[in-house]
């Protein structure tokens, strides 16, 4: 009893793995889910802030431009797919993607770098302006299908 068990379970795990094995791993999204913008703010709200809060919320404005801007072409939304957009899904467009992609994550955590370093000693009411006029131009994503009229 115990072999036959011990048999079925060895089968169960083996078949399992190899099932798991021959998915195809997922494919990789124009624009990433995690990319965007939590709260719009206006000149008083901001205002109230102190520089660190107001360094982050830039931050974080860049991070949805550098990553979701130049795919606009393609898409303004996340989880879009090369395949679903009709792309052919080939090893060449794939690698293209990826490339992008960590180009578009190398030239974000350079230019953070450098920003939480020399950022802090602009003034405030330069930072509030750059943050209003970032949600100003992340905004107009919402209205970027009226343009996309064929």
């Amino acid at each position: 009893m115990k072999t036959k068990l011990t048999l079925f379970c060895a089968l169960f795990f083996l078949t399992t793995s190899v099932l798991v094995a021959q998915q195809s791993p997922e494919q990789q999204s124009l624009i990433n889910q995690r990319v965007s913008i939590g709260k719009y703010h206006d000149r008083e709200e901001l205002q109230r802030m102190n520089k660190g809060k107001l360094l982050d919320l830039y931050i974080e404005r860049i991070e949805v431009i550098v990553k979701v801007l130049p795919n606009i072409a393609f898409t303004n939304k996340p989880g879009v797919t090369i395949a679903s957009l009709g792309i052919p899904n080939t090893k060449d467009h794939k690698k293209a993607l990826a490339d992008n992609i960590n180009a578009a994550k190398e030239y974000f955590e350079n230019t953070i770098e450098f920003q939480r370093k020399i950022l802090p000693y602009s003034d405030k009411s330069n930072l509030i302006a750059a943050v209003l006029f970032y949600e100003q131009t992340l905004k107009s994503l919402h209205s970027y299908n009226e343009f996309n009229q064929y």
